[in-house]
């Protein structure tokens, strides 16, 4: 009786343990996996020879890090955590200008013939080109490596949204354009009310793509341009010998990869209209 007042008092209990214990089952399988590689690196780093620490060995060399991620020292002796927000910074900078570029340009080749034909082949040439080829470019232009790498993020980011916004734009159902049509819609109506919705499932498709391109390129612009970041830090413990800090780092960098993907993913959830 005592068991049926309190889930009648809570109808939500059951429910909300439900969710708990399943998404502990979902973890399991990578809790496992996790370990096992954990256990292999250790013990390939064990065997005579071995160059690379293994994981106790990481743990124990960068302690002090980990412990304490908010230190804050002199010039670049900074904590993780303030190396990974300065990288972050100049992401969200650059990211953001590529997002609202991306998609002007992207809409804008989708809906005109004449500027698909004139710019498509010039999108298709520059996409191919690596990011860290446009550093030297953008340190001769602007003189100052924090806006440079800003740039390489911008040119980095820009082309997965402008592609997969155009070829969203083009694949709008023709029924879409007939009904606008008929009901003439003008053509900020027709942009709002029928582009823009039909479209955002591609949108995020490319901004989900850039985000992860982005975080790629500010990590090995940042080795070239130095200073507070993440990318600078890895290249700073390389040349200092310091393989662990090395180590502990690309493990954030993935962590923060990781994270990046799954707001953009929790924001599309949320913004992309379900089938």
């Amino acid at each position: 009786m005592a068991t049926n007042i309190s889930t009648a008092r809570n109808p939500y209990a059951t429910s909300f343990g439900t969710k708990v214990l399943n998404s502990l089952k979902n973890l399991l399988p990578t809790a496992v996996a996790t370990l096992i590689l954990l256990t292999i690196w250790q013990l390939l780093c064990s065997l005579p020879g071995a160059t690379l620490p293994g994981p106790i060995q990481v743990v124990e060399e960068t302690w002090p890090l980990i412990i304490d991620p908010f230190y804050r020292g002199d010039g670049t002796d900074q904590g993780l955590f303030w190396q990974l927000a300065a990288s972050l910074q100049r992401v969200a900078v650059g990211y953001s200008l590529a997002a609202v570029a991306g998609v002007a340009l992207g809409v804008l080749v989708g809906v005109s013939t004449l500027m698909f034909r004139a710019l498509d082949p010039i999108f298709q040439v520059l996409r191919t080109v690596p990011p860290l080829a446009w550093l030297p470019i953008s340190l001769a232009a602007l003189k100052d490596s924090q806006p440079a790498a800003i740039f390489v993020i911008f040119i980095t980011a820009i082309w997965p949204i402008i592609i997969n916004t155009g070829v969203g734009v083009q694949n709008i159902p023709q029924d879409y354009n007939n009904v606008a049509k008929v009901l003439k819609l003008s053509k900020m109506k027709y942009f709002t009310k029928v582009l823009i919705p039909s479209t955002v499932p591609y949108i995020f498709t490319g901004l989900r793509i850039a985000i992860g391109l982005s975080w790629l390129a500010i990590v090995a612009a940042e080795m070239l341009t130095g200073g507070v970041g993440i990318g600078f830090f890895i290249w700073d413990a390389y040349n200092s010998g310091i393989v662990s800090e090395v180590i502990l780092a690309i493990i954030y960098v993935g962590l923060v990869g990781l994270l990046l993907d799954k707001i953009i993913c929790f924001i599309a959830d949320r913004v992309v209209p379900a089938d």
